[in-house]
């Protein structure tokens, strides 16, 4: 869909606290939402997130804009709102690949990599995992988390890299094409902002000192959209402490394939997995072929899942009921 009469194809590049910056063909500037584009939003779903597409109105010589439309995201990046607050929370939109990162050093933990994990399949976007500071580590237990990596059912690359002796850079970079977009996800201090340097070939960004466990310090406090050298679009965020799971859907069932696959043998189709006979994923777990480990984690993001997803619909149902109660007595005081 193209921008209306008198209104410019942008992307946003950064947002904080309700400001906007956009980028086009040529540069950078700040913008502002138009009063009916804040109106007509049902949510902050609804507002522009870092790599959205937007339609903008530009200013006295392009020095500012006005944000009139948001384009339809062809993938994107959510959670569940941090907190008690059922809700979700846009993080970044059309996103090609995700580059989620641990650290070999403190990091490390398959778990949290199956949350990204979800995440990431949820919005439609094509996973890649980094694993970093590898010389902190023997190359024998760099093989033993390469290994729990596998067998947890997670099939997506992996490049493994050294800020020191820059191994794995060159991998990266070659994986990055002109034109596609691609993000940094992990916690703080795995290396984030230390690869981004290495890629632009500068110290653009400032990294923190490093603690007496490796750990970095948390340098970066926005997302931002940062253009590459060779075209390539990348998106730094800080890092996240919380990542729930609201409404996943589709994203869970991609990230633990091996799980619904199996689930597909069992004798019944409404087992659950318990004592039914003939359970294939019972079965599974008894000689080995499914990490116990793997299929708790499974169904405890299911269960959050389902539970923030009903929460989600509650909350929606409340707030359709009591906007429709607004406009009744709005009505009458009318009359």
């Amino acid at each position: 869909m193209p921008c209306g009469t008198g209104l410019h194809l942008a992307r946003v590049a950064a947002v904080d606290r309700g400001r906007y910056v956009i980028r086009d063909a040529q540069e950078e500037l700040p913008a502002e939402l138009s009063g009916r584009f804040l109106h007509h939003a049902a949510s902050s779903v609804d507002l522009p997130c870092v790599g959205d597409w937007v339609c903008a109105e530009y200013h006295d010589a392009a020095s500012h804009a006005t944000l009139h439309d948001l384009m339809p995201r062809r993938s994107f990046l959510r959670r569940k709102s941090p907190g008690k607050n059922i809700d979700f929370q846009m993080i970044a939109a059309n996103i090609d690949v995700a580059f989620i990162v641990q650290s070999c050093h403190f990091d490390f933990n398959v778990r949290r990599l199956e949350r990204y994990l979800v995440m990431v399949n949820e919005g439609h976007i094509e996973p890649v995992l980094l694993l970093t500071k590898t010389d902190l580590v023997s190359e024998t237990e760099l093989q033993r988390m390469i290994g729990n990596i596998r067998a947890a059912g997670i099939t997506a690359r992996i490049v493994t890299l050294s800020n020191v002796t820059g191994e794995g850079v060159e991998q990266v970079r070659a994986l990055m094409q002109p034109g596609k977009t691609y993000c940094l996800l992990g916690s703080s201090g795995v290396g984030k902002t230390t690869l981004i340097n290495q890629l632009l070939g500068q110290d653009a960004l400032q990294t923190g000192a490093v603690s007496g466990t490796g750990e970095g310090r948390h340098t970066t406090t926005r997302r931002h959209l940062i253009p590459l050298d060779n075209g390539a679009l990348l998106i730094d965020m800080p890092g996240m402490r919380e990542l729930g799971i609201l409404s996943a859907g589709e994203g869970l069932d991609d990230s633990f394939a091996d799980i619904k696959a199996l689930a597909g043998r069992c004798r019944f189709s409404d087992c659950s997995h318990g004592k039914e006979p003939g359970c294939a994923i019972r079965k599974a777990i008894e000689n080995g072929e499914l990490d116990a480990a793997h299929y708790q984690s499974y169904l405890k993001l299911k269960a959050e899942s389902d539970f923030n997803e009903m929460s989600y619909v509650d909350k929606r149902n409340k707030d359709r009921a009591f906007g429709k109660m607004v406009r009744t007595v709005l009505k009458e005081k009318q009359k």
